[in-house]
């Protein structure tokens, strides 16, 4: 059964792990919120120490929770493996029921509604997001800060350009590309880019019609609304799934969601779709690397004579597949390629669009812009649109998912 139907075995086990905790505090030192604002008093205390005393139906006793990114950085470091993380996602959850969803919360919970608004008139809204004065009023009336990196409109979605797009006649094995709200509205080239760099790969790509993994509106606290996402969405990909046929995604985040998330945090694991499509996505470069390794990948790669930093978001981190990306940049030759130490953005999706998270979100990313800054590269690569917007907005160097530097590479561009 589920959290919402009735017993949750999931959520117990995960409860359960917060006996593990040994007060060790290695999650409170590379928690990158509670290290920059006191708001936040760090994992161990809202997490394991803190869900001791919460009970069901009764009011969460403490409200900093909602200070917490949801990064899952400590649920990544900690020892013990205590699901740190998850169980403050479900309690920022519990504290949201008791105390209500902003609607600004509402409005950033669902790209695919602001997406289907914006598209016919990308224009205008483009310009509004660039207007300082209107940008300041949305920050007044609704809480988004003046200042947060907003994606512009791309006019076109990437949806309408697969309906049109001819496959090539000679493609072999089929795969079903999960391309995410991020790519459908604001950049459908990486969609375009994706597909091009599979199908020169001997891939038949197919693109099933699709919504919002539900991943916004986990994260600020709508579990109900996000379920029926979750479960919309599985239900379209689930066909292809029972076929035999992988899921590749270039979401980092939201193929984890689909991956691990739904299941774990809105115990959704007796959802048949889900369950089927959870062992069949991929994330695109986590894909691209297995073929790698089969010996299916063109390598045939052009020199690409630049020098490109690389940040793994922490949503990527969460997948538990090492660092793909990097090692696909590797196969280029005469590309320069420095790996980041940073741990985090700090926009972690809709978090530092907020006007009381704006502050906190640049102070977390302060390492890496500065790292990125130092090394002054041509691009920054980075496999999360939410982080590429926010490295583009602090350091003014233009960000591309690692797919992008493939199809250059490729000969394809």
């Amino acid at each position: 059964m589920t959290a919402h139907d009735g017993h949750d075995v999931l959520g117990d086990l995960m409860r359960a792990s917060l006996d593990h905790c040994v007060k060790c505090t290695i999650c409170e030192t590379f928690c990158p919120v509670s290290n920059v604002t006191p708001l936040f008093p760090g994992p161990k205390y809202a997490g394991p120490q803190a869900e001791r005393f919460r009970i069901d139906d009764e009011p969460s006793p403490d409200a900093s929770l909602d200070y917490c990114s949801g990064c899952g950085i400590c649920t990544q470091v900690c020892p013990q493996g205590v699901h740190i993380a998850e169980i403050n996602t479900r309690a920022r959850a519990q504290l949201k029921a008791t105390q209500g969803v902003r609607l600004r919360d509402r409005i950033l919970a669902r790209p695919t509604l602001a997406g289907r608004l914006g598209t016919p008139v990308a224009p205008i809204a483009n310009w509004s997001l660039g207007n300082r004065l209107l940008r300041l009023a949305a920050e007044k009336t609704l809480g988004i800060h003046h200042r947060a990196p907003m994606p512009r409109f791309a006019g076109r979605t990437f949806q309408r350009w697969a309906r049109r797009h001819s496959a090539p006649a000679a493609a072999g094995r089929r795969v079903a590309f999960f391309h995410g709200c991020g790519t459908n509205y604001y950049e459908p080239r990486l969609g375009e880019m994706t597909v091009g760099l599979l199908e020169h790969n001997g891939l038949a790509v197919e693109v099933p019609k699709q919504d919002c993994c539900g991943l916004p509106l986990q994260s600020n606290g709508l579990f109900d609304d996000a379920r029926g996402y979750v479960h919309r969405l599985a239900a379209r990909l689930a066909p292809y799934a029972r076929e035999g046929v992988d899921i590749v995604a270039t979401s980092t985040s939201c193929s984890l969601m689909l991956k691990r998330e739904a299941l774990e945090i809105l115990g959704m694991s007796d959802d048949p779709d889900l369950q089927v499509v959870s062992e069949r996505v991929f994330d695109i470069c986590e894909y691209l690397l297995a073929m790698r390794e089969r010996g299916e990948l063109k390598l045939d790669f052009q020199p690409l004579p630049e020098t490109v930093t690389y940040h793994a978001p922490c949503q990527q981190q969460g997948h538990g597949i090492g660092k793909p990306a990097l090692d696909l940049l590797a196969l280029i030759p005469e590309l320069r390629t420095i790996e980041t130490g940073a741990s985090c953005c700090g926009v972690a999706g809709t978090y530092g669009l907020k006007r009381e998270k704006y502050d906190i979100a640049m102070k977390v990313g302060d390492g890496l812009f500065a790292e990125i800054a130092a090394a002054a590269p041509d691009r920054a690569v980075c496999d999360s649109e939410t982080c590429r917007w926010q490295i583009e907005h602090a350091t003014g160097v233009r960000a591309v998912h690692p797919v992008e530097v493939l199809h250059r590479a490729s000969g394809l561009a």
